[in-house]
């Protein structure tokens, strides 16, 4: 849900004179490969009789019906929603509760074809419990519960996410924000789509700052132009083509401090339907790619589906004769409450309507409209500059230092040594920010293609020279000693 959405939400339930209350709300599906998020969107506030309010609140029919007539007419579910005042942490269902959720089950069906949703807010530390209701026999519980802003706030299910082990490895990092955010932090599932010089690097130390489980989203090769730039590929990395998904699994099993990690490789795009289901699979996920159209997929994954996505990139800027004449580096985080990329500058819809094309790749396109190729200047000194800007939007974003969120959209001018803060807001019609919380009724971005499929294809069926085979089995028996050793 969204902090809005979270805190009309919370005023509601928690009132002045301690008892419990009642509310209902609706809510739509995020489908993804493994997980399905129901996404809460909008709030139907109780009217007078609507409610009993007598120690045990208590829903009336005819409010739920009001609010099943709603959620039908939106073509969306219904969520009951009660408060326990004294509870804290994740709660469970009383029998009353229980009796109550499994009556409205079928009514809920009835009008809207989909599972009733139950939500429990504890009113002592403000967290949140929910189930879904697939049957009338008993709820089917979610693993957590995610309110979206620019401070990400998540309620777990210990029983199905329990906390993991705080190892020798992560003492100081435990120290700089404490055991509670170590717990929650160390939970998240964060995706990073694009494992070029940037990408590389992030993943290997969210890695590093004990995460269990981090995937990596990409479908090219390493070669030898990327090795000034990616930190820890090799030359036999180069020489055998090997993707560079395979890499960052590597370094990232090499850096990681969780006591089991998970590192999980996504060889393919995120333009394609199923490059999107995956990352529906997140909790965060970290933008490091440059092309119009990926950008303009996650620019839509972030508001639709409520998955915070925290963008930035580099552009250098060279005089005639060759000589630096500057370079900006830029970060943010698309979250509801901070403008989209598109209503930054940072997103041109038709350049990605171009790149969806393959237009940009054309040479026979570019001469033609006169234009010209993009420049790919890059180098391991600055680049390393970008992760560390997006590995602080991430930390602002999940442990809110200060008690904040994260900031208003960064840009960095080398030259000037000037760091700006966007005073960019939200367009009055942006038609991202107006799809927030549409979830799979989003407007769709991607296509099927066959070109990467291709891609990783010919990359695996490829046979290399027997001298670089007995490289790759020697490194790889190395591998296995040192993670025995680990």
């Amino acid at each position: 849900m969204t902090g809005e959405a979270e805190a009309a939400m919370r005023e509601h339930l928690i009132r002045e004179d301690g008892q419990e209350d009642v509310l209902a709300a609706t809510y739509t599906f995020s489908t993804g490969n493994e997980r399905t998020s129901a996404v809460i969107r909008s709030v139907v506030l109780p009217g007078n009789g609507d409610r009993l309010v007598h120690g045990n609140a208590s829903f009336t029919s005819n409010y739920v019906i009001r609010a099943a007539t709603e959620a039908k007419a939106r073509g969306e579910g219904l969520v009951l929603l009660h408060s326990h005042p004294g509870g804290s942490g994740w709660q469970l269902l009383s029998g009353m509760d229980h009796n109550t959720e499994s009556e409205y089950e079928r009514v809920a069906r009835g009008f809207t074809k989909m599972p009733l949703l139950g939500m429990t807010l504890a009113g002592h530390d403000t967290t949140w419990s929910a189930r879904l209701w697939f049957d009338r026999i008993k709820p089917t519980w979610a693993e957590s519960v995610r309110s979206v802003s620019p401070k990400l706030s998540v309620t777990w299910n210990n029983a199905l996410r329990p906390v993991p082990a705080v190892t020798a490895s992560q003492v100081r990092t435990v120290s700089a924000w404490g055991p509670r955010s170590q717990a929650s932090i160390s939970r998240l599932r964060v995706l990073v789509v694009g494992c070029g010089s940037v990408g590389l690097d992030v993943a290997q130390r969210l890695a590093a700052t004990g995460l269990a489980q981090v995937g990596v989203m990409d479908f090219d090769a390493v070669e030898t132009v990327n090795l000034d730039r990616m930190i820890g590929a090799t030359r036999l990395d180069a020489a055998l083509g090997r993707s560079k998904v395979a890499v960052a699994v590597r370094l990232m099993k090499s850096a990681a401090t969780a006591k089991s990690f998970k590192a999980v490789s996504h060889e393919m795009s995120i333009t394609d339907p199923e490059g999107l289901r995956v990352a529906i699979d997140y909790d965060i996920v970290i933008s490091c790619v440059d092309r119009p159209w990926a950008r303009a997929v996650l620019n839509s994954l972030a508001y639709a589906d409520l998955i915070p996505v925290i963008d930035g990139g580099i552009a250098l800027d060279t005089f005639p004769d060759g000589r630096l004449r500057s370079g900006i580096w830029r970060s943010h985080t698309l979250v509801p409450g901070r403008p989209c990329m598109l209503c930054l500058g940072q997103l041109d819809v038709g350049e990605a309507a171009l790149d969806r094309q393959g237009l940009l790749d054309d040479p026979k396109y570019i001469a033609g409209a006169g234009r010209t190729e993009p420049t790919r200047q890059n180098v391991a000194a600055l680049s390393a500059s970008v992760s560390a800007a997006l590995l602080a939007q991430f930390v602002s974003l999940a442990a809110h230092p200060g008690g904040r969120g994260v900031p208003a959209p960064l840009r960095y001018m080398l030259a000037h040594h000037e760091l700006e803060h966007s005073p960019a807001t939200t367009g009055a019609h942006c038609p991202y920010e107006y799809e927030t919380t549409s979830a799979d009724n989003r407007t769709p971005l991607t296509d099927h293609q066959d070109a990467w499929r291709r891609t990783v294809a010919e990359r695996k069926s490829r046979r290399m020279p027997l001298r670089l085979r007995a490289l790759a089995v020697s490194e790889q028996m190395l591998m296995r000693a040192i993670s025995r050793l680990h």
